[in-house]
């Protein structure tokens, strides 16, 4: 399995997974079609839970995202918390700029919906 690293545009985020566990999506995600850009992503995420590393760092790290990127994310976080259920730690970090209520808001409804615990930092 190898990395898979995709550069953001100004619709499309910019991707770091990392097979040693790190696992990064930064920038804006609000591609016309959603599901043709993170289905790629979902299928590499599926692979690395087959085989994960002990420790993995999830960093969500948007400054926007529509409707679909956002079912499109949860669905990802949600794959990568079937590790933990087998004794696998993974950490979900958040990030949100200072003062944007509805980024920190998704991530707290991810995690009510995931009833798992992300770290929130904020960023300025």
């Amino acid at each position: 399995m190898e990395n898979l690293s995709i550069k953001g545009t100004s619709r499309t985020p910019e991707v770091d997974f990392n097979v040693n566990g790190n696992i990064r999506i930064h920038g804006r995600s609000i591609p016309e079609d959603a599901g043709l850009f993170y289905n790629h992503l979902y299928s590499w995420i599926f692979r690395y839970c087959m085989k994960p590393q002990p420790l993995t760092n999830v960093h969500i790290e948007l400054e926007y995202m529509n409707s679909g990127s956002a079912k499109s994310i949860l669905q990802i976080i949600k794959e990568l918390i079937t590790i933990a259920e087998k004794g696998y730690q993974i950490v979900v970090h958040w990030y949100y700029e200072s003062g944007d209520e509805d980024m920190l808001e998704k991530g707290e409804y991810f995690e009510s919906i995931l009833k798992y615990k992300f770290i929130f930092i904020e960023t300025s």
